[in-house]
Protein backbone atom coordinates (compact mmCIF):
# COMPACT_ATOMS: atom_id res chain seq x y z
CA UNK A 1 0.00 0.00 0.00
CA UNK A 2 1.12 3.31 -1.02
CA UNK A 3 -0.90 4.70 2.56
CA UNK A 4 0.51 3.81 5.71
CA UNK A 5 -2.40 4.82 7.24
CA UNK A 6 -4.55 3.24 4.75
CA UNK A 7 -6.96 0.29 6.54
CA UNK A 8 -7.94 -2.76 4.07
CA UNK A 9 -11.64 -3.86 5.07
CA UNK A 10 -12.24 -7.34 4.42
CA UNK A 11 -15.73 -8.67 4.74
CA UNK A 12 -16.16 -12.22 5.65
CA UNK A 13 -20.36 -11.87 6.43
CA UNK A 14 -20.54 -14.38 3.31
CA UNK A 15 -18.41 -17.16 4.66
CA UNK A 16 -17.79 -16.14 8.47
CA UNK A 17 -20.85 -14.47 8.79
CA UNK A 18 -23.46 -16.91 6.80
CA UNK A 19 -21.45 -19.91 9.87
CA UNK A 20 -23.84 -18.32 12.16
CA UNK A 21 -26.37 -20.89 13.11
CA UNK A 22 -29.54 -20.17 10.68
CA UNK A 23 -27.98 -17.33 8.98
CA UNK A 24 -27.62 -19.20 5.68
CA UNK A 25 -28.30 -17.86 2.06
CA UNK A 26 -29.47 -18.55 -1.13
CA UNK A 27 -27.48 -17.75 -4.20
CA UNK A 28 -29.74 -14.84 -5.32
CA UNK A 29 -29.46 -13.36 -1.20
CA UNK A 30 -25.86 -14.15 -1.48
CA UNK A 31 -24.98 -11.86 -4.51
CA UNK A 32 -27.63 -9.27 -2.92
CA UNK A 33 -24.92 -8.55 -0.19
CA UNK A 34 -22.14 -9.00 -2.63
CA UNK A 35 -22.89 -5.53 -4.61
CA UNK A 36 -23.71 -4.08 -1.60
CA UNK A 37 -20.61 -5.04 0.13
CA UNK A 38 -18.80 -4.03 -3.44
CA UNK A 39 -21.02 -0.69 -3.75
CA UNK A 40 -20.20 0.48 -0.55
CA UNK A 41 -16.28 0.30 -0.90
CA UNK A 42 -15.57 -3.07 1.32
CA UNK A 43 -12.01 -3.99 -0.04
CA UNK A 44 -12.24 -7.41 0.00
CA UNK A 45 -15.09 -9.85 0.04
CA UNK A 46 -14.53 -13.22 1.92
CA UNK A 47 -17.07 -15.23 -0.81
CA UNK A 48 -17.17 -18.59 1.25
CA UNK A 49 -15.58 -21.81 1.60
CA UNK A 50 -15.85 -23.35 -2.32
CA UNK A 51 -15.07 -27.20 -1.04
CA UNK A 52 -17.70 -27.28 1.76
CA UNK A 53 -20.92 -27.56 -0.88
CA UNK A 54 -21.36 -27.53 -4.90
CA UNK A 55 -23.70 -24.68 -3.28
CA UNK A 56 -21.07 -22.83 -1.82
CA UNK A 57 -18.15 -23.25 -4.79
CA UNK A 58 -21.28 -21.94 -7.36
CA UNK A 59 -22.15 -18.43 -5.07
CA UNK A 60 -18.05 -17.95 -4.67
CA UNK A 61 -17.98 -18.41 -8.74
CA UNK A 62 -20.98 -16.32 -9.28
CA UNK A 63 -19.44 -13.66 -6.50
CA UNK A 64 -16.08 -13.98 -8.48
CA UNK A 65 -18.11 -13.02 -12.02
CA UNK A 66 -20.09 -9.84 -10.83
CA UNK A 67 -18.22 -8.33 -8.11
CA UNK A 68 -16.62 -5.29 -9.94
CA UNK A 69 -14.24 -3.58 -7.86
CA UNK A 70 -13.61 -5.47 -4.25
CA UNK A 71 -11.15 -8.52 -4.65
CA UNK A 72 -12.81 -11.57 -4.29
CA UNK A 73 -11.36 -14.28 -1.84
CA UNK A 74 -12.01 -17.87 -1.34
CA UNK A 75 -11.44 -19.75 2.10
CA UNK A 76 -9.74 -23.37 2.20
CA UNK A 77 -7.95 -25.25 4.68
CA UNK A 78 -4.07 -26.84 3.77
CA UNK A 79 -5.59 -29.21 1.83
CA UNK A 80 -5.06 -29.63 -1.64
CA UNK A 81 -8.20 -30.43 -2.67
CA UNK A 82 -9.68 -27.43 -0.93
CA UNK A 83 -6.84 -25.08 -2.14
CA UNK A 84 -7.96 -26.23 -5.91
CA UNK A 85 -11.56 -25.63 -5.21
CA UNK A 86 -10.60 -21.89 -4.31
CA UNK A 87 -8.69 -20.93 -7.13
CA UNK A 88 -10.92 -22.21 -9.60
CA UNK A 89 -13.93 -20.56 -7.77
CA UNK A 90 -12.34 -17.28 -7.70
CA UNK A 91 -10.69 -18.02 -11.33
CA UNK A 92 -13.57 -15.27 -12.74
CA UNK A 93 -12.94 -12.31 -10.55
CA UNK A 94 -11.03 -9.65 -11.86
CA UNK A 95 -9.21 -9.23 -8.60
CA UNK A 96 -9.02 -12.54 -7.06
CA UNK A 97 -7.24 -13.82 -3.31
CA UNK A 98 -7.04 -17.37 -2.13
CA UNK A 99 -7.32 -17.58 1.75
CA UNK A 100 -6.01 -20.36 3.28
CA UNK A 101 -5.57 -21.54 6.68
CA UNK A 102 -4.14 -24.05 9.79
CA UNK A 103 -4.16 -24.04 13.12
CA UNK A 104 -1.39 -23.29 15.37
CA UNK A 105 -1.82 -23.62 19.00
CA UNK A 106 -1.02 -26.43 20.88
CA UNK A 107 -4.23 -27.24 21.91
CA UNK A 108 -5.41 -27.17 18.24
CA UNK A 109 -2.55 -28.84 16.80
CA UNK A 110 -2.75 -31.94 19.79
CA UNK A 111 -6.66 -32.51 19.59
CA UNK A 112 -7.78 -31.21 16.26
CA UNK A 113 -5.23 -31.67 13.76
CA UNK A 114 -3.08 -34.39 15.68
CA UNK A 115 -0.06 -33.11 14.05
CA UNK A 116 3.30 -32.21 15.51
CA UNK A 117 4.68 -28.77 14.98
CA UNK A 118 7.49 -29.32 12.43
CA UNK A 119 4.49 -30.85 10.01
CA UNK A 120 2.19 -27.75 10.89
CA UNK A 121 5.06 -26.05 9.07
CA UNK A 122 5.63 -28.07 6.48
CA UNK A 123 1.61 -27.70 5.80
CA UNK A 124 2.23 -23.95 5.67
CA UNK A 125 5.16 -23.91 3.08
CA UNK A 126 2.95 -26.53 1.01
CA UNK A 127 -0.34 -24.97 1.25
CA UNK A 128 0.94 -21.47 0.45
CA UNK A 129 3.28 -22.86 -2.74
CA UNK A 130 0.23 -24.54 -4.32
CA UNK A 131 -2.21 -21.25 -3.97
CA UNK A 132 0.38 -19.25 -4.98
CA UNK A 133 -0.26 -21.19 -8.48
CA UNK A 134 -3.62 -19.84 -8.87
CA UNK A 135 -2.68 -16.09 -7.94
CA UNK A 136 -0.31 -14.08 -6.47
CA UNK A 137 -2.40 -12.51 -3.79
CA UNK A 138 -2.35 -15.20 -1.41
CA UNK A 139 -3.48 -14.81 2.59
CA UNK A 140 -2.35 -17.44 5.16
CA UNK A 141 -4.16 -17.81 8.62
CA UNK A 142 -2.81 -18.57 12.15
CA UNK A 143 -6.09 -20.39 13.64
CA UNK A 144 -6.52 -19.64 17.30
CA UNK A 145 -3.12 -17.20 16.47
CA UNK A 146 -3.94 -15.64 19.75
CA UNK A 147 -2.93 -19.05 21.51
CA UNK A 148 -0.39 -19.46 19.69
CA UNK A 149 3.35 -19.93 21.37
CA UNK A 150 5.54 -16.50 20.47
CA UNK A 151 8.42 -18.33 18.67
CA UNK A 152 6.18 -20.79 17.00
CA UNK A 153 3.52 -18.25 15.63
CA UNK A 154 7.07 -16.66 14.34
CA UNK A 155 8.12 -19.26 12.54
CA UNK A 156 5.17 -19.72 11.02
CA UNK A 157 4.46 -16.59 9.98
CA UNK A 158 8.10 -16.43 8.35
CA UNK A 159 7.26 -19.46 6.88
CA UNK A 160 4.24 -18.58 4.85
CA UNK A 161 5.68 -15.15 4.06
CA UNK A 162 9.23 -17.03 2.24
CA UNK A 163 6.42 -19.53 0.27
CA UNK A 164 4.36 -16.34 -0.60
CA UNK A 165 1.83 -15.03 1.13
CA UNK A 166 1.39 -11.53 0.71
CA UNK A 167 -1.19 -10.94 3.89
CA UNK A 168 -0.95 -12.82 7.30
CA UNK A 169 -3.88 -13.04 9.48
CA UNK A 170 -3.81 -13.94 13.26
CA UNK A 171 -7.22 -14.18 14.17
CA UNK A 172 -8.56 -14.43 17.79
CA UNK A 173 -10.36 -17.60 16.94
CA UNK A 174 -12.16 -18.09 20.50
CA UNK A 175 -12.33 -14.35 21.38
CA UNK A 176 -9.89 -15.04 23.98
CA UNK A 177 -7.56 -12.29 23.81
CA UNK A 178 -8.00 -8.34 25.59
CA UNK A 179 -6.62 -5.66 23.70
CA UNK A 180 -3.31 -4.32 25.55
CA UNK A 181 -2.02 -8.44 25.17
CA UNK A 182 -3.48 -9.07 21.21
CA UNK A 183 -1.47 -5.18 20.26
CA UNK A 184 1.90 -6.64 21.78
CA UNK A 185 1.52 -9.92 19.69
CA UNK A 186 0.94 -7.57 16.53
CA UNK A 187 3.89 -5.74 17.83
CA UNK A 188 6.01 -8.94 18.43
CA UNK A 189 5.18 -10.06 14.88
CA UNK A 190 6.80 -6.86 13.54
CA UNK A 191 9.78 -6.90 16.22
CA UNK A 192 10.78 -10.72 15.35
CA UNK A 193 9.74 -11.90 11.93
CA UNK A 194 12.78 -10.60 9.92
CA UNK A 195 10.93 -10.87 6.42
CA UNK A 196 7.31 -8.97 8.02
CA UNK A 197 7.52 -6.17 5.55
CA UNK A 198 6.98 -8.22 2.67
CA UNK A 199 3.35 -8.94 4.14
CA UNK A 200 0.53 -6.82 5.17
CA UNK A 201 -0.39 -7.94 8.92
CA UNK A 202 -4.23 -8.60 9.83
CA UNK A 203 -6.93 -8.76 12.17
CA UNK A 204 -9.78 -11.31 12.77
CA UNK A 205 -11.25 -11.46 16.22
CA UNK A 206 -14.37 -13.28 18.14
CA UNK A 207 -17.04 -11.52 20.14
CA UNK A 208 -16.66 -13.89 22.80
CA UNK A 209 -16.18 -11.75 25.75
CA UNK A 210 -17.58 -8.49 23.55
CA UNK A 211 -13.93 -7.61 22.68
CA UNK A 212 -13.86 -8.00 19.10
CA UNK A 213 -13.76 -4.66 17.72
CA UNK A 214 -11.61 -3.23 20.44
CA UNK A 215 -9.28 -5.91 20.02
CA UNK A 216 -9.65 -5.44 16.53
CA UNK A 217 -8.53 -1.32 16.87
CA UNK A 218 -5.67 -2.44 19.17
CA UNK A 219 -4.40 -4.62 16.45
CA UNK A 220 -4.42 -1.29 14.22
CA UNK A 221 -2.92 0.93 16.52
CA UNK A 222 -0.11 -1.70 16.72
CA UNK A 223 0.65 -1.82 13.56
CA UNK A 224 -2.06 -4.53 11.66
CA UNK A 225 -3.44 -2.46 8.01
CA UNK A 226 -5.99 -5.18 7.62
CA UNK A 227 -9.10 -5.65 9.52
CA UNK A 228 -11.66 -8.55 9.01
CA UNK A 229 -14.78 -8.06 9.82
CA UNK A 230 -18.76 -8.50 8.94
CA UNK A 231 -22.16 -6.32 8.40
CA UNK A 232 -23.56 -6.10 12.09
CA UNK A 233 -21.14 -8.56 13.66
CA UNK A 234 -23.08 -12.18 12.49
CA UNK A 235 -20.81 -14.87 12.90
CA UNK A 236 -19.67 -17.50 14.84
CA UNK A 237 -20.89 -17.98 18.63
CA UNK A 238 -20.86 -14.44 19.77
CA UNK A 239 -19.94 -13.03 16.01
CA UNK A 240 -17.08 -11.18 14.91
CA UNK A 241 -16.08 -7.52 14.89
CA UNK A 242 -18.26 -5.44 13.27
CA UNK A 243 -17.57 -3.89 10.30
CA UNK A 244 -20.15 -0.52 10.88
CA UNK A 245 -18.41 -0.58 14.49
CA UNK A 246 -14.82 -0.70 13.48
CA UNK A 247 -15.05 2.30 10.31
CA UNK A 248 -17.20 4.45 12.59
CA UNK A 249 -14.64 4.46 15.13
CA UNK A 250 -11.92 5.26 13.14
CA UNK A 251 -13.64 7.60 11.28
CA UNK A 252 -15.06 9.29 14.68
CA UNK A 253 -11.67 9.28 16.99
CA UNK A 254 -9.28 10.25 13.83
CA UNK A 255 -7.75 11.84 16.53
CA UNK A 256 -6.64 8.89 18.33
CA UNK A 257 -6.59 6.81 15.46
CA UNK A 258 -5.23 8.37 12.19
CA UNK A 259 -6.15 5.73 9.96
CA UNK A 260 -9.07 5.77 6.97
CA UNK A 261 -10.58 3.09 5.10
CA UNK A 262 -12.50 3.55 1.50
CA UNK A 263 -15.91 2.57 3.05
CA UNK A 264 -18.72 4.81 1.84
CA UNK A 265 -20.26 4.76 5.60
CA UNK A 266 -23.48 6.55 4.04
CA UNK A 267 -24.26 2.65 2.84
CA UNK A 268 -24.28 1.13 6.59
CA UNK A 269 -27.65 1.43 7.14
CA UNK A 270 -28.72 0.15 3.46
CA UNK A 271 -26.01 -3.53 4.11
CA UNK A 272 -27.47 -3.47 8.16
CA UNK A 273 -30.99 -3.51 7.12
CA UNK A 274 -31.09 -6.07 3.91
CA UNK A 275 -28.61 -8.41 5.84
CA UNK A 276 -31.17 -8.31 8.65
CA UNK A 277 -33.85 -9.28 6.54
CA UNK A 278 -32.24 -11.55 4.55
CA UNK A 279 -30.49 -13.90 7.43
CA UNK A 280 -34.19 -12.79 10.20
CA UNK A 281 -31.48 -11.49 12.25
CA UNK A 282 -33.19 -8.87 14.45
CA UNK A 283 -30.39 -6.20 15.17
CA UNK A 284 -30.78 -5.38 18.73
CA UNK A 285 -31.98 -1.82 19.34
CA UNK A 286 -28.92 -0.45 21.42
CA UNK A 287 -26.63 -2.19 19.04
CA UNK A 288 -24.08 0.38 18.29
CA UNK A 289 -24.61 2.38 15.16
CA UNK A 290 -27.11 0.50 13.14
CA UNK A 291 -29.24 -0.39 16.43
CA UNK A 292 -32.64 1.59 16.46
CA UNK A 293 -31.75 2.92 19.64
CA UNK A 294 -28.28 4.49 18.52
CA UNK A 295 -29.46 7.98 17.60
CA UNK A 296 -32.55 8.27 19.87
CA UNK A 297 -32.61 10.08 22.79
CA UNK A 298 -35.22 9.73 25.47
CA UNK A 299 -34.22 11.57 28.63
CA UNK A 300 -35.68 15.18 29.03
CA UNK A 301 -31.72 16.28 29.88
CA UNK A 302 -30.47 14.63 26.42
CA UNK A 303 -33.40 15.90 23.97
CA UNK A 304 -32.75 19.53 25.38
CA UNK A 305 -29.25 19.19 24.47
CA UNK A 306 -29.30 17.22 21.40
CA UNK A 307 -32.19 20.53 20.52
CA UNK A 308 -29.75 22.87 21.08
CA UNK A 309 -26.63 21.50 19.30
CA UNK A 310 -26.70 17.92 17.64
CA UNK A 311 -22.91 17.22 18.91
CA UNK A 312 -23.84 17.55 23.11
CA UNK A 313 -25.41 13.85 23.12
CA UNK A 314 -24.30 12.79 19.15
CA UNK A 315 -20.89 11.89 18.24
CA UNK A 316 -21.75 11.18 14.89
CA UNK A 317 -24.70 12.16 12.53
CA UNK A 318 -27.60 9.99 11.35
CA UNK A 319 -26.76 10.77 7.72
CA UNK A 320 -23.65 9.90 8.42
CA UNK A 321 -24.50 5.86 7.91
CA UNK A 322 -27.07 6.46 5.42
CA UNK A 323 -30.22 7.28 7.66
CA UNK A 324 -32.80 10.30 6.79
CA UNK A 325 -34.27 12.06 9.54
CA UNK A 326 -37.96 12.31 7.32
CA UNK A 327 -39.90 10.12 8.78
CA UNK A 328 -43.39 10.57 7.10
CA UNK A 329 -42.51 9.94 3.50
CA UNK A 330 -45.16 8.62 1.13
CA UNK A 331 -49.10 8.24 1.82
CA UNK A 332 -51.63 6.37 -0.61
CA UNK A 333 -51.84 9.00 -3.13
CA UNK A 334 -48.24 8.69 -3.68
CA UNK A 335 -47.87 7.47 -7.46
CA UNK A 336 -44.78 4.77 -8.33
CA UNK A 337 -42.27 7.67 -9.62
CA UNK A 338 -42.35 8.64 -6.24
CA UNK A 339 -42.06 5.21 -4.52
CA UNK A 340 -39.40 4.45 -7.00
CA UNK A 341 -37.89 7.92 -5.75
CA UNK A 342 -37.87 7.00 -2.17
CA UNK A 343 -36.58 3.63 -2.93
CA UNK A 344 -33.95 4.75 -4.80
CA UNK A 345 -32.77 7.51 -1.70
CA UNK A 346 -33.22 4.10 0.49
CA UNK A 347 -30.85 2.66 -1.29
CA UNK A 348 -33.22 0.66 -3.60
CA UNK A 349 -32.44 1.64 -6.70
CA UNK A 350 -31.12 -1.56 -8.48
CA UNK A 351 -34.52 -3.49 -7.16
CA UNK A 352 -35.53 -5.63 -10.49
CA UNK A 353 -38.51 -4.35 -12.15
CA UNK A 354 -40.47 -7.51 -11.05
CA UNK A 355 -39.90 -6.99 -7.45
CA UNK A 356 -40.68 -3.28 -7.46
CA UNK A 357 -43.90 -3.96 -8.72
CA UNK A 358 -44.28 -6.33 -6.11
CA UNK A 359 -43.38 -3.80 -3.57
CA UNK A 360 -44.97 -0.96 -5.07
CA UNK A 361 -48.86 -3.02 -5.05
CA UNK A 362 -47.97 -4.32 -1.23
CA UNK A 363 -47.19 -0.06 -0.33
CA UNK A 364 -50.33 0.86 -1.82
CA UNK A 365 -52.20 -1.77 0.45
CA UNK A 366 -50.31 -0.91 3.56
CA UNK A 367 -50.73 2.71 2.81
CA UNK A 368 -54.75 2.35 2.55
CA UNK A 369 -53.71 0.80 5.55
CA UNK A 370 -51.99 2.70 7.85
CA UNK A 371 -52.40 6.29 8.22
CA UNK A 372 -48.78 7.07 8.41
CA UNK A 373 -45.99 5.25 6.54
CA UNK A 374 -42.58 5.74 7.64
CA UNK A 375 -39.09 4.62 6.07
CA UNK A 376 -38.58 1.80 8.11
CA UNK A 377 -42.16 0.05 7.16
CA UNK A 378 -40.65 0.83 3.48
CA UNK A 379 -37.81 -1.05 4.33
CA UNK A 380 -39.73 -4.06 6.16
CA UNK A 381 -42.22 -4.84 3.38
CA UNK A 382 -39.38 -3.73 0.84
CA UNK A 383 -37.20 -6.14 2.14
CA UNK A 384 -40.34 -9.19 3.09
CA UNK A 385 -41.18 -8.83 -0.71
CA UNK A 386 -37.43 -9.27 -2.13
CA UNK A 387 -36.11 -11.97 0.09
CA UNK A 388 -39.34 -14.92 -0.32
CA UNK A 389 -38.32 -14.43 -5.14
CA UNK A 390 -36.68 -17.48 -5.26
CA UNK A 391 -38.53 -19.62 -2.80
CA UNK A 392 -39.86 -23.24 -3.05
CA UNK A 393 -43.00 -21.93 -0.52
CA UNK A 394 -45.28 -18.66 -1.13
CA UNK A 395 -47.47 -17.54 0.98
CA UNK A 396 -50.72 -16.33 -0.99
CA UNK A 397 -53.82 -16.09 1.68
CA UNK A 398 -54.77 -16.57 5.40
CA UNK A 399 -58.23 -16.11 6.90
CA UNK A 400 -58.20 -16.35 11.12
CA UNK A 401 -61.02 -16.81 13.15
CA UNK A 402 -60.04 -16.15 16.63
CA UNK A 403 -61.39 -14.59 20.50
CA UNK A 404 -62.79 -16.11 23.44
CA UNK A 405 -65.77 -18.43 22.36
CA UNK A 406 -63.20 -20.16 20.07
CA UNK A 407 -62.82 -22.56 18.08
CA UNK A 408 -59.67 -20.67 16.78
CA UNK A 409 -59.28 -21.45 13.46
CA UNK A 410 -56.43 -20.90 10.36
CA UNK A 411 -57.59 -21.36 6.59
CA UNK A 412 -54.21 -21.14 5.00
CA UNK A 413 -52.97 -20.53 0.86
CA UNK A 414 -49.76 -21.56 0.13
CA UNK A 415 -48.10 -22.00 -3.65
CA UNK A 416 -45.70 -24.72 -2.96
CA UNK A 417 -43.27 -25.99 -6.08
CA UNK A 418 -45.98 -23.71 -8.09
CA UNK A 419 -49.01 -25.69 -6.73
CA UNK A 420 -51.96 -24.19 -4.40
CA UNK A 421 -52.33 -26.22 -1.37
CA UNK A 422 -54.78 -25.37 0.62
CA UNK A 423 -55.49 -26.42 4.61
CA UNK A 424 -58.49 -25.99 7.36
CA UNK A 425 -57.10 -26.54 11.20
CA UNK A 426 -57.72 -25.39 14.58
CA UNK A 427 -55.39 -24.63 17.13
CA UNK A 428 -54.97 -23.48 20.47
CA UNK A 429 -54.93 -20.15 20.01
CA UNK A 430 -54.76 -18.54 15.93
CA UNK A 431 -51.27 -18.44 15.71
CA UNK A 432 -50.90 -22.05 17.08
CA UNK A 433 -53.59 -22.57 14.49
CA UNK A 434 -51.80 -21.27 11.41
CA UNK A 435 -48.63 -23.00 12.16
CA UNK A 436 -50.24 -26.13 12.37
CA UNK A 437 -51.73 -25.20 8.66
CA UNK A 438 -48.45 -25.01 7.53
CA UNK A 439 -46.96 -28.27 8.52
CA UNK A 440 -50.01 -29.70 7.16
CA UNK A 441 -49.31 -28.47 3.95
CA UNK A 442 -45.74 -29.09 4.24
CA UNK A 443 -44.69 -32.10 7.18
CA UNK A 444 -41.75 -31.55 8.99
CA UNK A 445 -41.90 -33.50 11.89
CA UNK A 446 -38.71 -33.13 12.83
CA UNK A 447 -38.86 -29.08 13.09
CA UNK A 448 -39.18 -27.94 16.05
CA UNK A 449 -40.48 -24.29 16.73
CA UNK A 450 -37.38 -22.86 18.85
CA UNK A 451 -38.25 -18.98 18.98
CA UNK A 452 -41.53 -17.03 18.14
CA UNK A 453 -41.24 -13.69 18.81
CA UNK A 454 -42.90 -10.16 17.73
CA UNK A 455 -42.13 -6.32 17.90
CA UNK A 456 -43.38 -3.34 16.20
CA UNK A 457 -41.49 -2.01 13.46
CA UNK A 458 -42.84 1.36 14.11
CA UNK A 459 -44.81 3.61 16.46
CA UNK A 460 -48.96 3.47 16.87
CA UNK A 461 -51.86 1.05 17.23
CA UNK A 462 -51.39 0.93 13.03
CA UNK A 463 -47.64 -0.35 13.50
CA UNK A 464 -46.38 -3.30 10.94
CA UNK A 465 -45.01 -5.94 12.95
CA UNK A 466 -42.44 -8.11 12.75
CA UNK A 467 -42.01 -11.63 13.50
CA UNK A 468 -38.87 -13.96 14.13
CA UNK A 469 -39.39 -17.38 13.97
CA UNK A 470 -36.85 -20.27 14.70
CA UNK A 471 -36.57 -23.42 13.73
CA UNK A 472 -34.64 -26.45 14.79
CA UNK A 473 -34.32 -29.91 12.98
CA UNK A 474 -31.68 -32.49 14.10
CA UNK A 475 -28.77 -29.92 15.25
CA UNK A 476 -29.84 -27.35 12.31
CA UNK A 477 -30.94 -24.06 13.48
CA UNK A 478 -32.55 -21.24 10.66
CA UNK A 479 -34.67 -18.35 11.38
CA UNK A 480 -37.39 -16.66 9.24
CA UNK A 481 -38.60 -12.98 9.43
CA UNK A 482 -41.84 -11.62 8.47
CA UNK A 483 -43.31 -8.36 8.67
CA UNK A 484 -47.13 -6.84 8.50
CA UNK A 485 -49.62 -4.81 9.76
CA UNK A 486 -51.26 -7.61 10.55
CA UNK A 487 -49.21 -10.22 13.28
CA UNK A 488 -50.88 -12.90 12.39
CA UNK A 489 -49.99 -12.30 8.83
CA UNK A 490 -46.77 -11.80 9.59
CA UNK A 491 -46.32 -15.08 11.66
CA UNK A 492 -47.53 -16.83 8.65
CA UNK A 493 -44.43 -15.02 6.51
CA UNK A 494 -41.65 -15.29 9.00
CA UNK A 495 -42.88 -19.48 9.52
CA UNK A 496 -42.84 -19.94 5.98
CA UNK A 497 -39.42 -18.16 5.47
CA UNK A 498 -37.65 -20.19 8.31
CA UNK A 499 -39.04 -23.04 6.41
CA UNK A 500 -37.66 -22.42 3.05
CA UNK A 501 -34.30 -21.59 4.80
CA UNK A 502 -34.40 -25.41 6.52
CA UNK A 503 -35.42 -26.71 2.82
CA UNK A 504 -31.63 -24.90 2.09
CA UNK A 505 -30.18 -26.12 4.97
CA UNK A 506 -30.65 -29.57 4.51
CA UNK A 507 -28.72 -30.00 1.54
CA UNK A 508 -25.67 -28.27 3.24
CA UNK A 509 -22.83 -29.35 4.53
CA UNK A 510 -19.38 -27.88 5.37
CA UNK A 511 -16.02 -28.89 6.99
CA UNK A 512 -13.63 -27.34 9.30
CA UNK A 513 -15.25 -23.41 9.46
CA UNK A 514 -11.99 -22.01 9.59
CA UNK A 515 -10.41 -18.48 11.91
Amino acid sequence: MSDNNRVIIFDTTLRDGEQSPGCSMNLEEKLRIAHILDEMGVDVIEAGFPVASPGDFESVNEIAKTVKNATVAGLCRAVKADIEAAGEAIKPAVRRRIHTFISTSPLHMKYKLQMDPETVVEKITESVTLARQFTDDVEWSAEDGSRTEDDFLCRCVETAIKAGATTINIPDTVGYAIPADFAARIRMLIERVPNIDKAIISTHCHNDLGLAVANSLAGIQAGARQVECTINGIGERAGNAALEEIVMALRTRYDAMPFTTGIDTTKIMKASRTLSAITGFTVQPNKAIVGANAFAHESGIHQDGVLKHAETYEIMTPESVGLTKSELVLGKHSGRHAFKDKLREMGYGDLPENAFQDAFRRFKKLADRKKEIFDDDIVALVDDEVVRTQERIRFEGLQVQAGTSGPQTAALTLIVDGARRQAWVEGNGPVDAIFKAIREIVPHPDAKLAVYQVHAVTGGTDAQAEVTVKLAENGKTVLGQGADPDTLVASCRAYVHALNKLLVKREKAAPDEGP
